[in-house]
This record gives C-alpha cells, sequence and structure tokens, in this order.
C-alpha cells in the first residue's frame, strides 16, 4: 500500500507524548472523572496513558467499527455497547477516549449513549472537531494519520521527489 499525497506518520514516541499532552489538558479542566470509556481499537492505546496520569481505575470500552478495509469508512457497526450501568445519567462523569476523530461518526454513535460524558481524541480533523469535547493536534481532513500500531520499517521517498520545483 503506497502513501497518500498527505501522510502523517506518527511514531510510538510521538504518540505517547501526544496522549500525555491530551491527558494534561484533561487535567486543566479540574474535573473529577468517575470512569473512562474507550473507543476500540484506536482509542486503547490513549486509553492507557490517559488512564495512568489520570489515575482513572474503571476502563470500559464501547466496540465500533467503521474502517474494514483500513482505507474507506464505511456503515457503522457496534460490535460492544457499553455496559448499562455505565450509561445512567447519559454517562455523566465519564470521558470516553479515541485516537482520531475523523469524520465524527463514531463520536457521534457514542455521543448518543453517552450524551453527558466528556469526549476526548488524540487528534482531529476538521469534520470531526464539532463531535468531541478535548483535542490535541488537528490535522487536514485529506490527511491520512498512520499510526503506530499500523506501521512497519520502510524506506520513506523524500517530499520533495514528488514535487515540481
Amino acid at each position: 500500500m503506497s502513501l497518500p499525497e498527505k501522510a502523517f506518520p506518527v511514531s510510538w514516541d510521538q504518540f505517547h507524548r501526544d496522549a500525555r499532552a491530551l491527558a494534561w489538558r484533561l487535567a486543566g479542566l479540574n474535573r473529577n472523572f468517575t470512569g473512562m470509556v474507550c473507543i476500540t481499537r484506536g482509542g486503547l492505546v490513549p486509553a492507557a496513558i490517559i488512564s495512568r496520569e489520570l489515575n482513572i481505575r474503571l476502563i470500559e470500552t464501547v466496540c465500533v467499527a467503521s474502517y474494514h478495509d483500513y482505507l474507506n469508512q464505511g456503515d457503522m457497526a457496534v460490535l460492544k455497547p457499553v455496559s448499562a450501568e455505565l450509561l445512567t445519567n447519559g454517562g455523566e462523569g465519564l470521558l470516553v477516549v479515541d485516537d482520531l476523530t475523523d469524520t465524527g461518526k463514531t463520536a457521534a454513535q457514542v455521543r448518543a449513549m453517552l450524551p453527558k460524558a466528556h469526549f476526548a481524541a488524540v487528534y482531529a480533523k476538521p469534520k470531526g472537531v464539532p463531535t468531541i469535547d478535548t483535542f490535541v493536534t488537528e490535522v487536514s481532513q485529506d490527511t491520512w494519520i498512520y499510526f503506530p500500531w499500523d506501521m512497519g520499517f520502510t524506506y520513506q521517498e523524500p517530499i520533495a521527489k514528488g514535487h515540481a520545483g
């Protein structure tokens, strides 16, 4: 698979720094989150980092699939909903974490389940920004983020090689 024109590869070190930066932003809200819901699979890694930094011990998952071939977003499928006890009070006091909000469809699906929860993502694209409350880095809508768990070591062409001038 070749890289798209606007590729944003993220290393493990960079992702860890960015997830900790998200934790700092969330800590600055001075909220006492009673638990965390991570959107799988992308939310698993930042959830581990953020839960450590904010000392959140109650961690739940909601399993929503939208990228079925790693390239194109398809129909939303809730593979595992949030447990019933966390749905009380609309998720008030909960922190929902994901790696990225792209179109915002996944966040909107989960927000329908937990309308009072605080939604956070490490990275955001313009269409997804309105669906979350806190994020660290915004990239353009046509940028494809390559997360470290999706990467292998390969040669990268210089940016200038593909452009005239």
